[in-house]
């Protein structure tokens, strides 16, 4: 038997399925931002500006929803912390690529884009889920993945600052490690929504 909450008021889910996709659109924005120029940084930087306005407006809109509406597919306070987990990976995502520009940085190193990968992957699944809420027999996976992902990025994190320590002078050392520590901040907001749709599993089991 599928379990199921509150099958009504389906809008809430959506919004937090579009707020996981403004992550994954702007891993792709980001993407690009570190394989561009210094002179296209502003361009881009934009770019992501724009998709944490949009997640901000978002996050704003459940909020509203959740006031306004009788019934809503999870307790309010879940929904929140999902919500509230999603905006502020989108804010490190951003502050991630305004470091980039305004450190003038043109050349980062292969772990930046495997940090990346992570997160696109990790905003993938999410995208998905958010939509599964209100059936959650299929999540326990993506709960699973979503961590495995981030202990992959957080290893991963700890070789890229041991390399660039050994590599790099200590100014180019301070400013690589500020966007590196943005980006396995943001899988750790990752992290924290799946722990959220665990501990709801949990709860509803």
């Amino acid at each position: 038997m599928k379990l199921r909450l509150f099958p009504q008021e389906p809008a809430g889910l959506q919004l937090l399925s579009q707020m996981a996709r403004q992550i994954l659109e702007a891993t792709g924005t980001l993407s690009e931002l570190f394989g561009a120029p210094v002179t296209e940084h502003e361009r881009l930087v934009e770019e992501l500006h724009e998709h944490e306005a949009k997640s901000t407006d978002l996050h704003f809109a459940l909020l509203t929803h959740m006031r306004t509406s009788f019934v809503n597919p999870l307790p309010r306070e879940d929904m929140y912390a999902l919500s509230r987990f999603l905006n502020e990976a989108m804010e490190k995502l951003d502050a991630a690529g305004e470091l980039v520009a305004l450190y003038k940085l043109d050349r980062l190193p292969k772990r930046a884009a495997d940090q990346l990968e992570i997160i696109s992957r990790q905003a993938e699944l999410t995208v998905d889920a958010m939509r599964q809420l209100d059936d959650l027999d299929e999540l326990e996976d993506y709960w699973i993945e979503v961590m495995r992902l981030a202990k992959r990025a957080e290893r991963s994190h700890r070789t890229w600052v041991a390399e660039m320590l050994r590599d790099m002078k200590t100014t180019q050392f301070s400013r690589n490690r500020d966007v590196a520590n943005q980006l396995v901040d943001v899988t750790k907001d990752m992290r924290r929504v799946a722990t959220q749709v665990g501990s709801i599993i949990v709860k509803e089991a």
